[in-house]
């Protein structure tokens, strides 16, 4: 029985209840849920208009901030979720790794991680080093009210991805090499990651999130006998280490119907679906006993309105026979996007599935 079975006295009562816990649950629900990742920020006129000027690692350590950034879409959108407003490599860059976050480029580590003693980097993440997400989150759970709060971490996988190749990779040439010329260095540093990741989901939940999401960006790059060998063992492990908070936890990565099953396996509650596999195709392979999220093509949304609603509801009919379905993009919100389009869309799912 997986924990959010199991009501938790500590939840708020509100937020327990919400459509998106709901769904998360597979209970029934008034509407199917929907939230957007990348929902907070990127396309909308008044996150620009906050982040002026403001790197992006910098802003993502300024509580008030955050929490303005993170309230947006839900102000715009009526989304039943909030998604915290972060990086994934945050907990890098609070342990002390050398790394920045280059427009146009993304992550880039100065000392690439390759060897053996390049371990040592890796130091534990302690609540202090992100005491400034404790204080986001606690002004965000105040303003949010009945409305839960995501939030979320970079798998080990995706870490390592960046910590290896030192910034974003096509072909993970280091990585795989490193994967694959050195298992043991290498379950190493996913171990390692995985403590992190897991204390820095640990501060989020305690702070006040209503649900984590593991997101492993990158990880469709392998066959699915190197997941379950090379990569499942650390992901479970950050899923084991939350279990008994007895918030949802979520796993979504891009490209990734060939790992959907292991990656349910993995532990997660629900898996997240891209656009490349229909989600009643997506629910023989993760099997019963989790929902689904996900999963409209993002590049959609820049049809007309009449064409995202038939597309929309090919997803809601592709998730009619689903034990619990949270509406999503099958990636992220993009820059360009107009934020009236999301808006619309969101109304549309509300609509079509009030019960």
């Amino acid at each position: 029985m997986s924990a959010i079975d199991r009501p938790k006295g500590q939840q708020p009562t509100a937020t327990y209840d919400s459509a998106f816990l709901k769904a998360c649950r597979r209970e029934p629900v008034p509407h199917t849920p929907v939230w957007f990742m990348r929902q907070a920020g990127r396309s909308l006129p008044e996150y620009l208009k906050v982040r002026e000027g403001i790197p992006m690692l910098e802003s993502c350590m300024r509580p008030e901030l955050v929490a303005e950034i993170t309230l947006q879409p839900v102000r715009r959108h009526d989304v039943d979720a909030a998604i915290y407003f972060s990086d994934i490599v945050v907990p890098l860059k609070a342990i002390g790794i050398d790394l920045d976050i280059k427009p146009g480029v993304g992550p880039v580590v100065e000392k690439p991680i390759r060897t053996r003693a390049d371990l040592a980097q890796l130091r534990d993440l302690t609540p202090d080093d992100v005491s400034y997400v404790t204080e986001a989150i606690e002004l965000l759970t105040r303003e949010l009210g009945p409305t839960p709060l995501i939030g979320f971490a970079g798998a080990p996988f995706t870490l390592a991805s960046y910590l290896v190749e030192g910034g974003p990779s096509r072909n993970h040439e280091h990585t795989k090499s490193l994967m694959y010329g050195d298992p043991q260095l290498w379950a190493d540093l996913l171990d390692r990651l995985a403590d992190i990741t897991a204390a820095f989901l640990k501060v989020q939940i305690e702070a006040g999130a209503s649900a984590v999401q593991l997101f492993d960006s990158w990880v469709g790059a392998l066959a699915p006998a190197d997941y379950r060998r090379s990569v499942m063992p650390a992901s479970t492990k950050v899923f084991e280490a939350v279990e008994g908070y007895g918030v949802p936890r979520i796993h979504f990565g891009v490209g990734t119907g060939e790992l959907l099953g292991l990656m349910g396996e993995a532990g997660a509650d629900v898996v997240g679906v891209d656009w490349r596999v229909p989600l009643d195709e997506a629910m023989r392979r993760v099997g019963p006993g989790r929902a689904l999220q996900g999963n409209l093509d993002p590049a959609v949304l820049f049809a007309p309105t009449e064409v995202v609603e038939e597309k929309a509801q090919e997803v809601l009919d592709a998730a009619a026979g689903l034990e619990g379905h949270v509406f999503n993009l099958g990636h992220g919100v993009l820059p360009s996007m107009d934020p009236d389009a999301l808006t619309r869309l969101v109304e549309y799912v509300h609509t079509r599935t009030g019960r």
